[in-house]
């Protein structure tokens, strides 16, 4: 038999590789032949289940699949040592395409159908170990699709950790890293797939911290000053506040710390809360007052209160121009159907919900198209909104009828029904990144779009102002 040499056996290899990714035809079967590997990224990052800004061991396992594929690694952007930018190509257009790996507080769970802690700080509820690793699929799929076709222009991947709370994004915005973007892609994980004009609440959140005298509560109760005192003074006013703000205004609190014992007078107490509305003008407004309760709260009390700004967040800015170029692909792409097994586990999750069974339908088919969404939650990818025109979808990764934020996704972003999704995302933002860098057209009709609603005398002002990002918001 004749032999070859290694280096070019490679270089035959990498060549039929490229050749075989011309169409967007091809770029499919390139990722579901990957499928497994990108699944198993998954199941890593969900098992890691690393909260905001501790995300080293997710982060750099994405840093790492995005490197050994050729881009150029950017670590610690923006002053946040999870935060990277990985990037391939040169010249424009430079199309940025969004991850975020980060989980939620309190929400460990097996990948079972039925509540079960798998004895964890923090479970993957928003479903971002699915989030980071579509994009990453995509950023890599794309950039082999550049190479194939031979494509001036720049692929990006944003790894942006901390989005739950934390305003991740916001400090990379503030830092500019964005600023030479032409289009910027996102998604989420959820129980459609949806490529509407999405929507999102503007936010503010910050901590407050009541601080008062100790005493023993029975013996000296009168030389003491509580600090829970001053946070439920603080907590009765802005309760009695939401009748006075618009009704579709959203106030949520925790109290954090209230004292350790009944009998000591506490000195110190702390509240968390979150202000939302779909105008960040509004937002604005109800927060400075929540500020005012908790001075007047402190007055009251006989106590003192600070506050540290926690996260900020713009609402979304949405651009139709390539909203609908997105629903194309994603109809292009279509849903999936369940096995046998994963009904099961569905139908089982649908009772624990209060249904009788899941409608699978909904995961196999794409949601009608709209031109406008109703606002939820928050994201900082609002932000980013603000500053580049941006488009995003989501895929059903959960079973039909799911919340977020709940043990329920949590269990079916650890199953196979959560990475059937993942690729659903994986390929709508590879196909629409190929729009973008085929279609000089598409991008300048984007922009123009992106500057007229954003409109001429438009200056981005973070929410949460010039604070340093909030690394140890999650201790």
């Amino acid at each position: 038999m004749r032999k070859f040499p290694l280096l070019l056996i490679s270089l035959c290899a990498s060549a039929l590789t490229l050749s075989a990714q011309k169409t967007k035809k091809d770029v499919l079967k390139s990722l579901d032949a990957k499928s497994e590997m990108y699944s198993d990224i998954s199941q890593q990052i969900w098992n890691l289940a690393e909260m905001g800004y501790q995300e080293q061991k997710s982060s750099a396992l994405l840093q790492k699949t995005l490197a050994d594929a050729g881009f150029t690694i950017k670590k610690g952007v923006a002053g946040i040592p999870t935060a990277f930018i990985a990037e391939y190509g040169s010249g424009s257009p430079v199309v940025a395409i969004m991850g975020e790996y980060d989980a939620l507080p309190g929400l460990s769970q097996e990948a079972v159908a039925e509540k079960k802690s798998a004895g964890g700080a923090a479970g993957h509820a928003c479903g971002h170990h699915l989030f980071g690793t579509a994009s990453t699929a995509a950023a890599i799929a794309t950039k082999e699709w550049m190479d194939a076709n031979k494509k001036q222009g720049t692929i990006r991947f944003y790894g942006t950790p901390a989005e739950e709370g934390g305003s991740g994004k916001v400090y990379m915005v503030r830092e500019g890293v964005f600023d030479d973007v032409d289009i910027a892609l996102h998604w989420h994980p959820g129980a459609q797939n949806a490529a509407n004009a999405g929507a999102a609440l503007a936010n503010k959140s910050a901590k407050f911290r009541f601080h008062g005298f100790s005493a023993h509560a029975a013996a000296a109760p009168e030389q003491g000053r509580s600090a829970l005192d001053g946070v439920e003074a603080m907590d009765m006013m802005v309760n009695m506040m939401r009748e006075h703000v618009p009704s579709d205004a959203r106030i949520h609190y925790v109290i954090t710390s209230g004292g350790k014992a009944p009998n000591v007078v506490p000195d110190f107490a702390e509240v968390y809360y979150y202000a939302r509305h779909a105008k960040r003008d509004v937002v604005i407004d109800i927060f400075d007052r929540i500020v005012k309760a908790a001075e007047g709260a402190a007055m009251g009390t006989g106590t003192t209160v600070d506050y540290e700004m926690i996260g900020g967040t713009h609402e979304l800015l949405p651009n139709l121009t390539l909203q609908k170029v997105m629903y194309d692909n994603l109809t292009e792409v279509g849903g999936f159907d369940y096995t046998s097994e994963e009904k099961e586990f569905a139908d089982k999750i649908a009772k624990s919900l209060g249904k009788e069974k899941a409608d699978l339908s909904i995961t196999k088919n794409i949601q009608p198209y709209k031109t406008e969404g109703k606002p939820g939650g928050s994201t900082d990818v609002g932000d980013v909104s603000f500053t580049v025109p941006t488009v995003g979808m989501s895929a059903a990764t959960w079973v039909p009828g799911t919340p977020a934020h709940s043990w329920q996704a949590v269990a079916a972003g650890g199953t196979s029904i959560g990475k059937k999704g993942m690729m659903v995302a994986a390929k709508t933002l590879t196909l629409t990144a190929i729009d973008v860098f085929s279609d000089k057209k598409l991008v300048e009709n984007a922009k123009k779009e992106f500057n007229e609603k954003r409109g001429a005398d438009f200056e981005y002002i973070p929410l949460l102002g010039d604070r340093e990002p909030a690394l140890d918001y999650r201790n």
